[in-house]
């Protein structure tokens, strides 16, 4: 099993202080699942209630974001670590800037829904959105707990859904494009299912940058760009 195992130093608080980077991150990680979640529910049910909660916790989230990241520059400059530690730093401080970018793309989803609320239902997507929706967050899952156990190549087999993913959005907008040009009295909502739609393929993205990360941590080898064997 390609997994990594920490090194244990003579200062318990430099130990303690890797885990609990670590563990707030995840911390985040869990928010963030929860208001794409709120934020796809609240599309398919035009609830403008729970639209603006996604929206008002998004500054729970970047707050989170960046005490995590002050903590991560502290603990360099105080404790210089090198190695596998230091990559669990970095990876940490990269992993959180792609979890508040997840938290904007809710946002986004959640404002959809609110001018959902206000136009009416669109009358095609929702379909598209709750299957698009349920796997980029099984991707984001998947990826936190591959990250959580030092899992490299449980990040690689996440990694390869992003592909899945990709052909499932692109096959979507061949599709709403076709409905709005035999319709062009949907386009105005039919617009918004196509905004919410792109901001979960982003989602997935992050994911798979997340996934990255894992692997960096794991091997010490950085694959963006790279093609998955």
């Amino acid at each position: 099993m390609d997994k990594l195992q920490l090194d244990q130093h003579i200062s318990k608080q430099f130990n303690e202080d890797l885990e609990d980077i670590k563990t707030s991150m995840l911390e985040m990680g869990g928010l963030v699942e929860k208001q794409v979640g709120d934020a796809i529910k609240a599309l398919e049910d035009a609830d403008s209630g729970l639209a603006d909660r996604v929206i008002a916790a998004e500054s729970r989230i970047d707050k989170m974001e960046m005490d995590i990241d002050e903590t991560c520059i502290t603990l360099i400059a105080r404790r210089q670590p090198a190695a596998s530690d230091l990559r669990l730093v970095i990876a940490v401080t990269k992993t959180i800037r792609d979890l508040e970018r997840i938290g904007d793309e809710a946002q986004k989803i959640a404002k959809m829904a609110i001018k959902l609320s206000e136009e009416g239902n669109a009358p095609r997507g929702y379909i598209e959105v709750r299957h698009i929706g349920n796997c980029v967050r099984k991707m984001l899952n998947d990826a936190l707990d591959a990250f959580s156990r030092f899992d490299a190549e449980a990040a690689i087999a996440t990694m390869k859904d992003d592909s899945q993913v990709d052909l499932d959005y692109k096959t979507a907008l061949r599709e709403m494009i076709t409905y709005m040009m035999e319709d062009p009295r949907s386009i105005s909502r039919s617009m918004n299912i196509l905004w919410a739609l792109k901001s979960l393929e982003r989602v997935g993205d992050h994911a798979q940058n997340i996934c990255e990360q894992v692997v960096y941590l794991v091997r010490g080898q950085d694959i963006r760009r790279k093609q998955l064997e």
